[in-house]
């Protein structure tokens, strides 16, 4: 395959911490495998923060989707709740606190992040995603 054509994967996780560590690695070895190894330490950072969200602040199962196109790494969450994510507050943050980092992270790391509600066969959820671009 050549390195400048497009390709997307999407990893189906369930509800379990495990699952950030799995999606990391998922993440490693995808990008290694098509030449991007300059992403990965930002990449799984992202990927991390997005899934641990993913897994901790809902109830259901979850999904990474990692997708390149055109210069642009994109990663993604989907979770099945369909309330929109709460960055935290700058001020709000102590170096005491156990979270609310993540989404802050995400902010400072990404060249672009964002979410959208979707629909799919009558369930909610969002997904909550970023972009590196590399060129």
């Amino acid at each position: 395959m050549p390195e400048n054509a497009p390709w997307e994967y999407t990893l189906y996780i369930p509800n379990d911490p495990r699952a950030v560590t799995i999606s990391r690695r998922t993440l490693r070895l995808i990008l290694t495998m098509h030449g991007l190894i300059r992403l990965v330490d930002t990449a799984e950072l992202l990927a991390a923060e997005l899934v641990s969200n993913a897994v901790r602040h809902t109830m259901g199962p979850a999904a990474l989707r990692i997708a390149w196109s055109t210069g642009v790494l994109k990663i993604g969450a989907w979770d099945a709740d369909p309330e929109p994510p709460e960055p935290a507050d700058e001020l709000s943050l102590s170096e005491e606190a156990d979270g609310g980092r993540g989404l802050t992270l995400v902010r400072a790391c990404a060249d672009l992040w964002g979410w959208q509600p979707l629909s799919r066969h009558g369930n909610r959820g969002k997904l909550v995603w970023c972009e590196l671009a590399t060129v």
